[in-house]
């Protein structure tokens, strides 16, 4: 451990009954610089994180800021001692202002039932606090109105609200926000480390690292396994995958699909919806994944809810096996037989209190079912079962899903999709949050669902549609830049679906 770390960690442990998550884990953080935090789902980081702020007590080591010695038992702990932390899902509450949310819980200063709320002086504290970054926000607008670059800024905002704060985490900052909305984090992450402030940047965006870290730390299997300074890692002479993996990192993505005769399931024709997408035309085959890049905004979203049924278009139509269809509602589409792998997967995807064997199986209740009554055993061994397959991890059954990482709720989800044995699959967003290796599962088992169903896959990310898909078109702001083809370049793919040109 290097001698000018402002945090150090040494020899810190955390067993859960027969699991050890860290062991002997040293890790440092010097001032003024944003470190990057890597590695599987399930690797140590989250919990060495939860350490820092209090959530989890350590078994075991030590921890030092700026040479003081703090055991940090409490989320109070942790913010004594200046330790902010912004979660990959902020809790904020959308009927209240930006300003309201940054002093939520410190609305007055007098405590107790006579304390008065000074809204004036909230709005004046909250804009004396933005004024120390090069951004602009309407900090008077409703939360739930606001962009997800806004909502994220007053998240750390609210973080940085107390004076003290020294040792800012951000967890996934960028997870839902668009290349425009990311440099904008970006400059005030850049002014934070300017006004010396040490930030843990955990992310699994590997070319963010390049982008906007000093150093970075790679976790696997409870251990610190690596440190470098992001340079060190420049031209390929250090490869991050492979310290994540503990190997050489195989290719991301299976090979493509070189079928052209496979059998037509899904199309849309002349799809459109006012102001939201228009003149979609889309065929879905068995035996290839059909892949739709686009930016937020571009009505991907839109898209993906019209094909499954919670929108309804304007115009055009789909078809099913050849046969015009119109679903109303969800339930219509997956008795159809179209199965959708919802892009926010914890309030759309998941019951996140309900444990595994309950999220697996509601979406096909008649299997799950005889005579009214659910059959425990049997869905219990359908369940493993299908954990076995995605590759969950830990293969605890019984835990709430709100226990698992991100990657391991998406398999979850996958795992759903697998039990209803659709015969259309649409992923939106399938990797948000998700590590590479898991990443790697996730489009292997959209390859094999691909040999007996049609395979969708819609994203933001340019590099996961291009790699996984065998047909692309990019989406930009409502229109689709083309037809799918298979002879797409990716970087004619990305400049169709950023500045909306379909030429060739």
């Amino acid at each position: 451990m290097e001698t000018d770390s402002f945090l150090s960690m040494r020899g810190i442990g955390k067993t859960f009954g027969d699991v050890r998550a860290l062991r002997e884990v040293d890790f440092g953080l010097r001032r003024g610089e944003i470190h990057a935090l890597l590695g599987v789902n399930g690797a140590g980081k989250s919990t060495l994180i939860k350490i820092l702020s209090g959530v989890y007590s350590k078994d075991a080591g030590s921890i030092r800021i700026a040479g003081e010695e703090f055991a940090l038992g409490t989320p109070r702990a942790a913010i004594d001692a200046g330790i902010a932390v912004v979660q990959q899902h902020p809790e904020l509450v959308g009927d209240l202002s930006g300003a309201e949310n940054i002093f939520l819980g410190q609305e007055s200063e007098r405590p107790g039932f006579l304390a008065r709320v000074d809204h004036a002086e909230i709005r004046r504290k909250a804009q004396a606090l933005l004024s120390r970054f090069p951004i602009e926000i309407d900090l008077g607008k409703p939360v739930g109105e606001m962009s997800a670059v806004d909502r994220e800024i007053v998240a750390i905002l609210h973080a940085l609200r107390l004076e003290n704060a020294r040792i800012l985490i951000l967890d996934e900052p960028t997870s839902t926000l668009t290349e425009r909305e990311k440099q904008s984090l970006f400059g005030m992450m850049e002014t934070l480390k300017a006004q010396g402030l040490a930030i843990i940047y955990i992310t699994h965006h590997l070319d963010e690292v390049f982008e906007i870290a000093d150093r970075f730390t790679v976790f696997r299997g409870g251990r610190n396994v690596a440190t470098h300074r992001v340079d060190e890692a420049r031209g390929g002479a250090i490869s991050i995958p492979n310290l994540m993996l503990d190997t050489v990192a195989g290719h991301v993505f299976p090979p493509h699909s070189d079928r052209t005769d496979g059998q037509v399931v899904f199309e849309a024709r002349g799809l459109g919806r006012t102001d939201e997408f228009r003149g979609i035309d889309l065929t879905a085959r068995k035996g290839e994944i059909l892949g739709i890049f686009g930016l937020v905004g571009s009505g991907l979203d839109e898209l993906s809810k019209t094909l499954f049924g919670v929108l309804q278009p304007d115009t055009g139509e789909l078809r099913l096996h050849g046969q015009p269809v119109m679903f109303r509602s969800p339930a219509q589409a997956l008795k159809a037989g179209v199965f959708l792998v919802p892009g926010d997967r914890r309030t759309e995807g998941l019951s996140m209190q309900e444990d595994v064997v309950f999220n697996t199986t509601v979406a096909n209740l008649g299997r799950a079912s005889a005579g009214g009554f659910l059959r425990f055993g049997r869905n219990r061994r359908d369940a493993m079962a299908l954990a076995e397959r995605v590759d969950l991890q830990p293969r605890k059954l019984n835990r709430p899903l709100r226990g698992f990482s991100g990657g391991n709720q998406q398999k979850v989800v996958v795992a759903k999709g697998l039990y209803r044995q659709s015969d259309v699959y649409i992923f939106v967003e399938p990797t948000v949050g998700v590590d590479i290796g898991a990443r790697a599962k996730i489009y292997g088992l959209m390859r094999e669902l691909s040999e007996t169903a049609a395979v969708i896959v819609m994203s933001s990310d340019c590099d996961e549609v291009f790699g996984v898909a065998d047909r692309c078109v990019a989406l930009y702001k409502g229109a689709p830049m083309g037809s799918p083809s298979r002879d797409l370049t990716r970087d004619h793919l990305l400049h169709a679906g950023i500045m909306g040109d379909p030429a060739r």
